[in-house]
């Protein structure tokens, strides 16, 4: 029995460590590659594979937003691929046909696979229904992260996101600064505030939050604006448009 299956990650190493692996499965025919979410929707509706192995973090649309563009009848069996928080591991724990935490080592890879061979052979029935539900309650919330998983070559490591001082946009990068060092997370700032405790995290900029809790002072700045600086000696522009927004977060009142 050929089990056919797509490989979607943005990472090419992530893809090739997939394929290194897969060579020990010759059942397995990987038919396409994606490299971001828009892909994988169209490499899905074109080739109709049995299997898909997905990664959460991506650009343009995350792996949750590719099965929410799916209807269940073209549900292929998914594997998650993901470095991601405690409570979506969790999740996907209890509705996930499987998933993989990066870095994963082949007892682990083999165990998802012989779980896939389980399911093509009809012995247990795949329940496309409960991966939908798995995307409805992860987002009912509130569910915020307490960590950010970030991905350095092949490893990854993780930072709480109570040590993080602020949040800094760069393109399709947000830039995670600490007290004492700054790390890249492929994520936009619109997305990262979406995941994060609104009441610890307060957008002063279309292009920064800061943890609040960091906060030491508010100085006037020029044309209207002030800037925000934190106990560690960096400062931030707190532009015009988000002030109101800040003073009711703080309580200062203008």
């Amino acid at each position: 029995m050929r089990i056919k299956l797509l490989i979607v990650d943005d990472e090419p190493l992530a893809r090739d460590r997939i394929r290194e692996m897969l060579k020990d499965y010759p059942e397995m025919e990987v038919i396409a590659e994606a490299r971001n979410g828009r892909e994988a929707v169209e490499s899905i509706a074109a080739n109709a594979p049995d299997l898909v192995f997905l990664d959460v973090q991506m650009p343009d649309l995350n792996g949750f937003e590719v099965l929410e563009s799916l209807s269940v009848e073209r549900m292929p069996l998914i594997i998650f691929v993901t470095a991601y928080d405690q409570h979506a591991i969790r999740a996907f724990d209890v509705h996930a046909i499987d998933y993989l935490t990066k870095p994963f080592d082949r007892r682990r890879f083999a165990d998802a696979i012989e779980r896939v061979k389980i399911f093509m052979k009809g012995t247990e029935e795949p329940d496309t229904g409960r991966i939908l539900k798995m995307l409805q309650e992860f987002k009912a919330g509130p569910r915020y992260l307490e960590r950010f998983a970030i991905k350095n070559g092949e490893k990854v490591f993780f930072i709480r996101s109570e040590d993080v001082d602020a949040i800094e946009a760069q393109g399709n990068y947000v830039r995670l600064n600490l007290a004492n060092s700054s790390h890249l997370l492929r994520e936009t700032l619109n997305n990262i505030e979406a995941q994060i405790d609104p009441r610890v995290f307060v957008r002063i900029h279309r292009r920064t939050i800061v943890n609040i809790n960091r906060v030491k002072e508010l100085q006037t700045w020029a044309r209207g604006e002030y800037r925000v600086v934190l106990h560690n000696g960096s400062h931030y522009s707190l532009s015009r448009g988000y002030r109101e927004h800040f003073d009711n977060f703080i309580k200062l009142g203008s």
